[in-house]
């Protein structure tokens, strides 16, 4: 038990340095280069970067003092939950997002600079934290109208139901996750379908159109892996009963695949694949690989 929390913890550490890496460069063009501030899409993108970078240090804390301490006190506990589910709803309403930015600049060319304009993403941006912080943050009202002060401050094994225990906030929970999921799934099939027709009809535009049709079709890869988050419990369950002894690493794969893995790709996918991005990125390796050299030179 001690060796898997050990392994643990450091497959873990080194996962949250490669994610904190990957985002660190297209972080570092964007802080940079004034271009980016005006385009909408990496405006869109380096907040879906930060959301995602926010949700697994709160996570991966989470899931270390999970290992050490196995309990932790309810008010500590209801912090991490709360940020880490604002953070993993931001992700999907941020991709549909993305996803009608794309069918805006294909599909309405000449309108785009008049609709998508920096100050209106600002706002967009706001909306996403609003609807991914309302629907959650009254289970936690909930919980302190329901629950004595001194529940606050026992300690629990830090998961949602055992914090949020009234039946009631979790079949809201449901009926807000369907329709939220659903939204987001009837967007990115809209946009895909537009984006598709319009690359047929254009004869100049066909390769802008099939790569913005890719992209939605990423968008809606990623929202299929965020949704595994909603499915995982179940699989846990049926896991832990066909290997009893095994509930720790059980645990540890499901967190690695359900809630690492589509924020650890989100950097690599987006970032690698656009042009712009990928030309500073290359610059920033290569300036960053040539100051490690000037300075062993100086050592010597």
């Amino acid at each position: 038990c001690v060796v898997s929390s050990v392994i643990a913890s450091t497959v873990l550490e080194y996962v949250e340095q490669f994610e904190i890496y990957t985002c660190h460069s297209p972080l570092s063009s964007f802080v940079v280069l004034q271009v980016f501030y005006e385009d909408p899409r990496y405006i869109l993108f380096i907040h879906m970067v930060i959301s995602d970078a926010i949700q697994l240090t709160v996570t991966i804390t989470l899931f270390v003092l999970s290992y050490i301490f196995y309990k932790i006190n309810v008010s500590f506990c209801c912090f991490f939950i709360l940020v880490a589910v604002f953070t993993t709803r931001n992700t999907p309403v941020n991709l549909a997002s993305m996803a009608i930015e794309r069918y805006i600049a294909i599909c309405e060319p000449l309108r785009h600079n008049q609709i998508c304009t920096v100050r209106r993403t600002h706002i967009i941006i706001g909306l996403i934290w609003f609807i991914s912080v309302a629907p959650d943050i009254t289970d936690l009202f909930g919980t302190l109208a329901t629950e004595s002060i001194s529940f606050f401050h026992e300690s629990v094994f830090c998961l949602r139901p055992n914090v949020f225990k009234d039946p009631i906030l979790a079949y809201k929970r449901q009926v807000f996750d369907i329709l939220y999921f659903s939204t987001v799934f009837l967007i990115l099939v809209f946009t895909y379908l537009k984006v598709l027709f319009a690359a047929r009809a254009l004869s100049t535009e066909k390769m802008s159109a099939q790569k913005a049709r890719n992209t939605i079709l990423l968008h809606g890869a990623q929202l299929a892996m965020c949704m595994l988050s909603y499915i995982s419990p179940s699989v846990e369950i049926m896991l832990h009963i066909i290997f009893p002894g095994r509930i720790l690493e059980i645990r540890y794969a499901n967190y690695l695949i359900v809630y690492i893995l589509p924020r650890f790709l989100s950097p690599i996918i987006y970032g690698v694949r656009d042009k712009k991005f990928r030309r500073h990125l290359q610059m920033h390796l290569l300036s960053h690989r040539c100051e490690k050299k000037v300075a062993s030179t100086n050592d010597l």
